[in-house]
């Protein structure tokens, strides 16, 4: 390795060290942050599905006034979109019970949060 790489992995490594650091000084509890994490997931992928299924609805009516080459591609993109917001679905429903497996079993996500 390079000099240059080596200061800034130890540069990363002290970055990581000071957060976690901070982070445990101010009381914060893992189960706070678990609840926080789940909270978050859940209002990101939340935004993410509607907005894939709009952005779905919309191209394939776009794709609909051209040409037989541009409605087949909208409509391949809007069967992606619309896949991707099932999958989306699926992580909304899943990510309480992923993060209640990594957890263990004495932090309980979706009764805490």
């Amino acid at each position: 390795m390079s000099g240059t790489a080596i200061k800034l992995a130890l540069f990363a490594i002290f970055i990581g060290i000071i957060a976690a650091q901070s982070d445990f000084s101010n009381g914060n509890s893992i189960k706070e942050g678990i609840c926080m994490l789940a909270d978050t997931a859940r209002a990101i992928m939340a935004s993410v599905i509607f907005a894939l299924i709009i952005m779905a609805a919309v191209v394939y009516a776009a794709g609909q006034v051209f040409g037989a080459e541009t409605r087949s591609r909208a409509t391949v993109w809007a069967t992606a979109m619309l896949i991707g917001a099932v999958i989306g679905i699926l992580i909304y429903v899943l990510v309480p019970q992923i993060l209640d497996t990594f957890a263990g079993v004495q932090v309980d996500v979706q009764g805490a949060c």
